[in-house]
């Protein structure tokens, strides 16, 4: 199988496999990351930070983009429309770690335009332009764009806003192949992704509707794109990205997770999460993360319900224990 994709150079890293995984608030923290960068992404992003979060200086803020020794390269997402406040937050991105800077543009939620940050910024592309001028201004590292493909249908500009990000120097652009108007609803449009690509030079990274090798093939193909970004589909299932890669690469694809494996990276996901967060924190967000992981699998649902009941993190522990590894077996013995 050849080859799909070559890779690009970016600063001074070589992004040999160009796979990268989404940035997604409250889901892509330091545990996570470091379990997907068990399957082969070659790049990662934190969770997007407000510019104005971390004028504020908060704990929390410090802790959503802590990175590990190893984990480069990496990129801190960082959001709002002040380009004096985006500037600032540029510089203290770098300073945590940051080989890339990353701009979000692309955020649909309502809280994030109601600050005219996020995709509500691609209906004023001067205020885009002032923004990717202040940051790129304020840094020696990459930037790189996070963009969808325009506010709603009768107002896509996603490729004038690709060729205004690499007039700015912008050194890679990532596309959502959504309007903010879809959020996360309908179809990628991965043509709309294609015309960003034809319209620039720099790297493209194609995002939205990857679940799978197959689908990650088409994006390629439809598209063009020189990388591919991966988000919703690794929620439990980071499996997934070692397909892509697979495909991206031309290798073999992997053989699905025995019932061994799953458990393995379900405790490894559960010991990071307690030492990153503590284990109050830990056991909230456990709730989240691991009923994703036994998806598709018999008794799923009575699972998720019983290990929504469980108050501690080592009751939590044994239950995905019994879960992932007996699981054809009765639940009630644990979530009594």
């Amino acid at each position: 199988m050849a080859r799909l994709l070559p890779g690009f150079r970016l600063g001074s890293f070589n992004i040999d496999v160009p796979l990268v995984l989404a940035p997604m608030a409250g889901i892509t923290d330091l545990p996570f990351r470091r379990i997907c960068r068990r399957f082969g992404v070659g790049l990662t992003v934190t969770e997007m930070v407000a510019s104005r979060a971390v004028d504020m200086k908060r704990q929390r803020t410090e802790r959503m983009v802590q990175v590990d020794p190893d984990e480069h390269p990496v990129a801190i997402q960082i959001a709002g429309s002040d380009p004096h406040y985006m500037r600032e937050a540029a510089r203290w991105a770098v300073d945590h770690g940051a080989d890339f800077v990353d701009i979000n543009m692309g955020c649909p939620v309502k809280k994030v335009c109601k600050q005219l940050a996020g995709s509500a910024m691609l209906r004023d592309e001067r205020l885009v332009r002032s923004v990717l001028d202040a940051v790129i201004e304020a840094v020696d590292v990459p930037v790189t764009l996070k963009i969808r493909t325009g506010w709603d249908e009768k107002s896509k500009n996603v490729a004038r806003i690709a060729r205004l990000a690499e007039q700015a120097g912008v050194a890679m652009l990532t596309v959502h192949g959504r309007t903010r108007a879809q959020m996360f609803h309908g179809q990628a449009n991965w043509e709309d992704i294609g015309k960003a690509k034809e319209a620039v030079s720099i790297p493209v990274i194609g995002n939205g509707d990857i679940v799978d090798g197959e689908s990650a093939r088409r994006m390629i193909e439809i598209s063009g794109c020189d990388g591919i970004m991966i988000g919703r589909a690794v929620q439990g299932n980071p499996w997934v990205l070692a397909e892509v890669r697979a495909v991206i690469l031309g290798d073999p694809p992997p053989t699905p997770p025995t019932p061994e494996q799953r458990w393995h990276i379900v405790r490894e996901h559960l010991e990071h999460l307690k030492e990153h967060h503590g284990e109050r924190t830990a056991v909230q967000l456990a709730r989240k993360h691991v009923p994703w992981y036994s998806k598709g699998m018999h008794g799923a649902a009575e699972f998720r319900r019983a290990f929504q009941q469980l108050q501690t993190w080592q009751e939590q522990l044994l239950a995905a224990r019994n879960y992932f590894l007996n699981h054809h077996e009765q639940l009630h013995a644990y979530a009594a």
